[in-house]
């Protein structure tokens, strides 16, 4: 094999496949990453961990096809240290890979494309398009309440599912038990019939970092156990998480009928501020609703007290909850527009937030003692 690439178009294509590569590896061609360089031109980058695959596609002049396997993060490491601008010549024979570019010359030991892992795929049914940008609102608004906890693998992703509720939508829920996250959008063409599927939290961070770079719509082909994501150069392949999620629409509320409005801004710098003195322990802030004055304050044992009034609408009886500051955050930083809906029941019961009743997302918080 034999190839010259420009370094800026290696780096590129290396940066996205070498994020799936785990640096701990038992199995060392998982280590790798495959380059293929073919006949008509191009470079093939390939990597993957067994669960999630990439495969994308580069620019580059091939003076003899064939195909190698080399250390993924080496390589990685080497194109980001050669010199801006330069040509990259890549060549592998004998079990050796030879990278050079201006002066500088390495070698690294390569293992047989033969041995190197793809996931096979099968049939997946059913595709659609989405637009890039609907793609990363649905993943930004929700992936911060994908829960974190190994016990509940079935928690550890973002739920996609589509529903008649009365017209058809797709809707992607995450929840970590402690909040929930749910983005409701029309059914995309194509999608009538999508099995429900849960997508793995490391497969929703790899595609967050390439849709920085698209433009148009992405492609989304599943079945009941794969997922793949094509995104022109890129295709992002990943096994789905084996599963059920739990029916969330029970936790949302519908009938707190305490309303609460509010700037998201000046609500969330409030909480920001008076929770600087709260501790590991002590997240919880609390909520003192009066009429449109709300007063926030957290006690530590450790660093004091603090507290700070926000202004909002607020007519219903004077109450007190409690919340975790930090969930609070992850869901006010979501919110835009001038004001959002808080709906409250009582101290105990799930809190129901969102911008009004005709966004397309909505957070569902469970408050704390305090």
């Amino acid at each position: 094999m034999k190839a010259t690439i420009e370094r800026a178009t290696l780096l590129k294509g290396l940066s996205h496949v070498q994020s799936v590569v785990e640096r701990r590896n038992t199995i060392p061609i998982l280590s790798n990453v495959l380059i293929e360089a073919t006949a008509e031109g191009g470079l093939k980058l390939m990597a993957t961990d067994l669960d999630l695959q990439i495969n994308e596609t580069v620019a580059a002049a091939v003076d003899q096809p064939g195909a190698t396997t080399v250390s993924a993060h080496t390589l990685f490491d080497i194109a980001r240290k050669l010199p801006e601008g330069s040509q990259v010549s890549l060549s592998a024979a004998d079990g050796k890979m030879t990278i050079m570019a201006g002066r500088a010359k390495f070698q690294l030991g390569t293992l047989p494309r033969d041995d190197f892992p793809v996931i096979a795929e099968g049939e997946l049914p059913i595709s659609f398009e989405l637009p890039a940008e609907t793609l990363k609102q649905i993943i930004d608004k929700t992936r911060f309440a994908i829960s974190t906890e190994e016990t509940r693998y079935y928690l550890n992703g973002i739920f996609w599912h589509v529903s008649d509720d009365p017209l058809p939508v797709l809707k992607a829920a995450a929840t970590d038990g402690h909040r929930l996250a749910r983005v409701t959008m029309p059914r995309p063409d194509g999608a009538e019939g999508m099995p429900d599927v849960i997508i793995p939290r490391k497969c929703v961070a790899e595609l967050r970092k390439l849709l920085d770079e698209i433009d148009g719509s992405v492609g989304v082909s599943l079945s009941p156990t794969k997922i793949r994501f094509d995104l022109g150069q890129a295709l992002l392949t990943s096994k789905l998480i084996d599963g059920t999620f739990p029916d969330y629409s029970r936790v949302i509320p519908t009938g707190n009928d305490k309303i609460l409005k509010i700037d998201p801004r000046s609500f969330e710098e409030g909480v920001d501020r008076v929770s600087t003195i709260a501790t590991e322990k002590t997240r919880a802030v609390k909520m003192a609703l009066d009429r449109d004055k709300i007063t926030l304050s957290v006690t530590s044992p450790e660093n004091g007290t603090a507290a700070e009034e926000v202004s909002g609408e607020y007519t219903a009886i004077p109450f007190e909850i409690g919340f975790n500051s930090r969930y609070l955050l992850d869901i006010l930083g979501q919110l835009d527009g001038d004001t959002i809906e808080v709906h409250l029941a009582d101290a105990a019961a799930p809190t129901l937030i969102r911008e009004n009743d005709k966004s397309s997302a909505l957070y569902v918080l469970m408050p704390m003692r305090v």
